[in-house]
């Protein structure tokens, strides 16, 4: 199979091409595919497989997104309040993503779900007075959406070693604690489910993958078609593929790839590489006595994908315990990419974006200047904020994935640094590009629904819409206005999935 991947050479023509081995484009293909089989679709991945980038299993910290932890999805406001509806609608976007990957079982594409999703408790805990005040806020606040019923809250020192026996040990009994619990939390790899999928259409699909394949380049031509320069990276060929449709779902190198298209919908946009490193421990006896995703509040300065987390990781059948992220910098895009990435990347266009952001983030560079520098011993210590009695030998360092953070046009301050994942489509519909990070991967169904709604809105509420429900039952509809169809999603999703919640 593989020797057919690389001997082939791509058509002249196709419908629809899709940059990147990753989740995103892996989910678009296999929507795209089950609306209209008999469209001409081509993926191009630079690598020799899918999932190598953002999607690997390592590159991220596996949380299946649904809000159930993340505090910064929560904000107080200054009258007090806790704003949830950020919280509510990415509940929402992983619903989404667990009913497709359901569909995807029902219709036998990918088999054993285990092998890429399993159950595990989603916990926030933070420490002192203040902070649990607001976790008890925030639980009350949750705990009126159907979207987290079931959330539990607790500040009993007896409770949380139940919970969390690992971050209880050797605490002391007069210290401060809360932690809310969900049940309905899980561990996903979303390399091994990219990798799924990619296979499905490799095998049982018309849909044309080519690995070691590098888009360099996209023009649009006259007659609204793109025009791609795609290098074969094994035997060093070039040539010109056209398509109607691009999709550019390439990570940290969207970027440029969406710069060289030259629609006016990607002026101003900028990057900003951030790497990100864990300490993992594959020490059983660790692991047995933490089951669950911990995430506290991120520290002063720190950006929200740094914030600290304790998690159960299951990859590959192994159990392992990760802690982090610690931020790294580097001038690449991708993990596999080059240092001329980020210098390459600034032009007239985004220049100005580019020196406001960092004006405007400097104590960001401070703090990231600092993570660099840090050494394992000092990593450690702040592991043992977590776990009182860690030991270095139990812990080894683990480079995650390079991530781009988005850079956008700001008329007050030049430019703003966005932390969350954006969808940019030209007027026309013809070509659309994932940009940013976190969330990501968890609502990569929702992200690319968006992009269908951008792109075919008259298919998508036409011809495709009996198949669109199908694969999404839910669709149209907003499940935290809607219990019964919340816990009807829930149920079918828990049984195909084979969750244990």
């Amino acid at each position: 199979m593989s020797q057919s991947l690389t001997s082939r050479t791509p058509k002249p023509k196709y419908d629809v091409v899709l940059i990147g081995g990753g989740i995103m484009s892996a989910t678009l293909a296999t929507l795209l595919h089950e609306f209209d089989p008999d469209l001409d679709i081509a993926i191009f991945e630079r690598l020799g497989r899918f999932a190598k980038e953002s999607s690997a299993a390592w590159n991220n910290a596996g949380t299946g997104h649904s809000a159930f932890c993340e505090l910064n999805y929560t904000p107080e406001k200054p009258d007090g309040t806790i704003d949830i509806s950020k919280a509510e609608s990415i509940a929402e976007q992983f619903e989404i993503s667990k009913q497709f990957w359901s569909y995807l079982i029902t219709k036998g594409y990918v088999q054993n779900p285990k092998d890429f999703i399993n159950s595990c408790p989603h916990m926030s805990l933070v420490f002192g007075e203040k902070d649990a005040e607001y976790l008890k806020k925030r639980h009350q606040k949750m705990s009126e959406s159907v979207l987290f019923k079931g959330m539990e809250f607790s500040t009993d020192h007896e409770q949380l070693k139940e919970w969390i026996p690992l971050i209880m040990r050797k605490r002391n009994d007069s210290e401060v604690m809360a932690a809310t619990k969900m049940d309905l939390g899980t561990d996903v790899n979303f390399g091994t489910l990219t990798r799924k999928m990619g296979r499905h259409l490799l095998e049982d699909s018309n849909v044309e993958v080519f690995l070691y394949h590098e888009v360099k380049d996209i023009d649009p031509k006259d007659d609204g078609t793109w025009e791609m320069k795609v290098k074969d990276r094994i035997h060093n060929h070039k040539q010109e593929v056209k398509a109607d449709f691009v999709f550019i779902g390439a990570g940290g190198y969207a970027l440029p790839l969406l710069d060289s298209s030259d629609i006016k919908e990607s002026e101003g946009y900028g990057g900003f590489p951030v790497s990100g490193e864990w300490l993992v421990s594959y020490n059983q006896e660790l692991v047995e006595k933490h089951h669950a995703k911990v995430y506290t509040q991120a520290t002063v300065d720190a950006p929200p994908m740094s914030v600290p987390h304790l998690d159960l990781r299951i990859i590959d059948g192994q159990k392992a315990l990760l802690f982090g992220p610690f931020a790294g910098f580097s001038t690449k895009f991708l993990k596999e990419g080059s240092y001329l990435d980020l210098p390459e990347s600034v032009n007239t266009k985004n220049i100005r974006s580019l020196f406001g952001a960092w004006w405007h983030n400097i104590p960001l560079t401070k703090y990231l200047i600092q993570q660099v520098a840090m050494t394992k011993a000092q990593r450690i210590q702040h592991l043992r904020e977590f776990i009182k009695d860690a030991k270095e030998e139990d812990w080894e360092l683990k480079v995650a994935g390079q991530r781009v953070q988005i850079i956008k046009k700001d008329e007050k301050n030049g430019g703003k640094l966005e932390f969350g994942t954006e969808v940019v489509v030209n007027k026309k519909g013809t070509i659309a590009s994932l940009l940013g990070a976190s969330p990501g991967a968890s609502t990569a169904v929702y992200a690319m629904l968006s992009v269908l709604e951008k792109c075919f809105p008259e298919k998508l509420h036409g011809e495709w819409k009996d198949k669109l429900m199908e694969i999404i039952p839910s669709y149209g509809q907003k499940l935290a206005d809607n219990p019964e169809l919340t816990e009807k999603m829930r149920n079918y999703t828990k049984e195909k999935l084979e969750l244990e919640y």
